[in-house]
């Protein structure tokens, strides 16, 4: 699994980090979602498909490898 973000698409609601903190941050200044880490361990798949879910701009996403 690996994790893209739109940060174009990013209306900074900062559910990715509620979900999934250890993958996402925002930048101090706006809010937007930042990628701490797009490859994640497989036991945060959960936490990074309720952050997918729960992005109300579709900026998170997961692509299959």
């Amino acid at each position: 699994m690996t994790v893209t973000v739109d940060q174009d698409r990013c209306c900074g609601a900062g559910q990715c980090v509620r979900n999934a903190p250890e993958v996402f941050d925002q930048r101090d200044e706006d809010g937007i979602v930042l990628l701490l880490d797009p490859r994640p361990p497989a036991e945060l798949r959960s936490a990074v498909e309720d952050a997918v879910v729960a992005c109300p701009s579709g900026a998170v996403r997961i692509v299959e490898d």
